[in-house]
């Protein structure tokens, strides 16, 4: 008779969440310094560019393994700038073969992306998320701190389409006062093209870039302001625990998303974690310290997946459903270039 092979339970958080999403930082340094993130006034231009501390692709292979056995499926590679990493597709190639991980994406600025998109697509990347925070010229740079030019993007916005990534996800921070004129002139620009423009409300992620609740811009506000001038219907979330919540067009030209963390937390079904480029653990976006990985991962990705089912099962992060309460005293927020979006 054969033996019964019984699998072992996946984790489950202190509010009943399981651990289905990872977002893996490859690189600390960026060619951006956006303002809600890597501020130029506060970070230097060479930051992240020490390759001493980072995971070597051995160390994130095991490390994608180990979460795969508690039960990740979504792999996101962020940064950071990711394609700044050295041999990136050599890494999504070893990445993309691991069993059980069935969505492997990753997040750029785009800038690098036409060099990149076709070996990204042949090493097995198969969905692909572009920031984009505005679509006039001189906004796009002074949105990227004085460091980007919005014809690279569009450029590799091309190439990840003749690559075969047939529908992007295209990211805006909205900040009042800043680049909430851009909204219109996305939407125009986007619609009908087969992608996904997302509206991002701007967050207190980090200490450094200068939040401000006044500066954030309700995704509320920009539904009615876009649905005046193209209506919109509410479509259902792909999934339980999706961020964006789905509008599309009366007249069929596609879909757009709101990303609503501040005014509509969705706390009660975040499945992800964050782990930045030197192996720190974060079970949350707005998490103040990290857990180093880095001893569990050198006995292997057995022993990695049982420290990372204990670690999951003690976490009560919400933080974006207690943010601005009275009892809930300032504290210090990792920063979001350490551990991507």
């Amino acid at each position: 008779m054969n033996a019964i092979v019984r699998m072992p339970e996946l984790p489950l958080d202190q509010r009943g969440r399981p651990l289905r999403d990872l977002r893996l930082s490859v690189i600390e340094a960026c060619n951006f310094r956006c303002g809600y993130c890597m501020p130029a006034d506060r970070v230097p231009d060479d930051y992240g560019l020490d390759a001493a501390s980072r995971l070597s692709f051995d160390q994130i292979e095991t490390l994608v393994r180990g979460f795969a056995r508690v039960g990740v499926n979504k792999l996101r590679l962020t940064g950071g700038e990711p394609l700044l990493r050295k041999d990136l597709p050599r890494l999504v190639e070893r990445l993309a073969r691991i069993e059980g991980i069935d969505d492997l994406a990753m997040t750029t600025n785009g800038s690098l992306l036409a060099h990149h998109a076709q070996a990204l697509r042949d090493a097995g990347l198969r969905r692909l998320t572009i920031s984009l925070d505005a679509l006039e010229p001189a906004r796009f740079q002074a949105m990227s701190g004085g460091r980007g030019d919005i014809e690279p993007v569009l450029h590799g916005i091309a190439a990840a389409e003749r690559a075969g990534f047939s529908s992007l996800k295209l990211n805006c921070v909205v900040q009042r006062g800043a680049n909430e004129d851009q909204v219109l002139p996305l939407v125009e620009h986007f619609r009908s093209s087969g992608h996904v423009l997302r509206f991002i409300e701007f967050m207190d992620v980090g200490t450094c870039n200068a939040w401000r609740a006044d500066q954030v811009v309700p995704s509320r506000e920009l539904h009615a302001r876009i649905h005046a001038r193209w209506p919109l219907h509410a479509l259902d979330a792909h999934y339980r625990g999706e961020v964006a919540e789905r509008h599309a067009f009366h007249d069929g030209a596609g879909e757009i998303g709101f990303v609503s963390s501040v005014t509509a937390p969705f706390c009660g079904d975040c499945h992800r974690a964050r782990v930045s480029a030197d192996g720190h653990l974060y079970t949350c976006l707005f998490s103040g310290t990290g857990t180093d990985l880095r001893p569990a991962l050198a006995q292997g990705e057995s022993a990695l997946a049982q420290r990372l089912s204990g670690l999951w099962s003690r976490r009560g992060d919400r933080y974006s459903e207690i943010r601005g309460q009275a009892a809930q005293p300032p504290r210090k927020r990792v920063e979001m270039f350490l551990i991507g979006g």
